[in-house]
């Protein structure tokens, strides 16, 4: 069977004027990882990465660290789906932009009931929720269909986008988007920043191993967004 490792990136920068850079505590989230992964052998066959920034310098902090090539190939499919764009259009964001009280709890709040109205077909987004669920499948099946026996494909990619992967994988036979949405926001709750989530690929496809490991941090290491 082939294996799949899925990264999600360091944490980004919160608050910053551009968000998609990692912020220092991200660069050595992504240290410590790659880190973590030379000690145990893990020698990816390919790389993949998402086209965002932070995916890319996530990349650079684990290949230092692990003592591999930073070099990838870099698949749209795994980025992130447009959450500033989703919270910007929840009805409480001017207000608090206004009172200047959106910070990270605020943020937080919003961020959730924003997801929760997207996931629902609610409003009108460039990307909706089952077109992000159809993308993300895509590039999970462009990477399990290259992932050969004994061959290791390392992703780095998003919280956001490896939720869908939980989900879709946890229970593939339900193919309902409220059904998915509400396992989904289960699995996106909980994504660490520098996280490994494990799949295996054999003749029936990919199965989830593991979900967002993350031994390797602890303390300030430790962030959810």
């Amino acid at each position: 069977m082939g294996r799949v490792l899925l990264v999600r990136h360091g944490q980004a920068s919160f608050g910053a004027d551009d968000y998609d850079v990692l912020s220092p505590t991200g660069w050595e989230q992504g240290r410590l990882l790659g880190t973590w992964l030379g000690e145990r052998g893990v020698t990816p066959t390919s790389l993949v990465r998402g086209d965002m920034r932070r995916h890319r310098e996530t990349l650079e902090a684990v290949a230092e660290t692990a003592g591999w090539g930073a070099d990838a190939t870099v698949d749209a499919g795994w980025d992130e789906f447009d959450h500033l764009g989703i919270v910007a259009g929840h009805p409480d964001v001017p207000s608090l932009t206004d009172s200047g009280s959106l910070d990270r709890r605020a943020f937080q709040r919003v961020f959730e009931e924003a997801t929760a109205r997207w996931t629902s077909g609610e409003g009108d987004y460039d990307e909706t929720w089952v077109g992000f669920v159809a993308r993300v499948r895509s590039a999970l099946d462009r990477v399990a269909a290259g992932a050969g026996s004994g061959e290791t494909t390392v992703v780095v990619t998003s919280g956001g986008v490896i939720g869908v992967v939980a989900a879709v994988l946890a229970d593939p036979d339900d193919d309902d988007p409220a059904s998915l949405a509400r396992r989904w926001s289960r699995f996106n709750a909980v994504m660490v920043n520098a996280s490994v989530s494990r799949l295996v690929v054999g003749s029936t496809g990919a199965r989830l191993l593991t979900f967002n490991e993350h031994p390797h941090l602890e303390g300030h290491h430790l962030t959810y967004r």
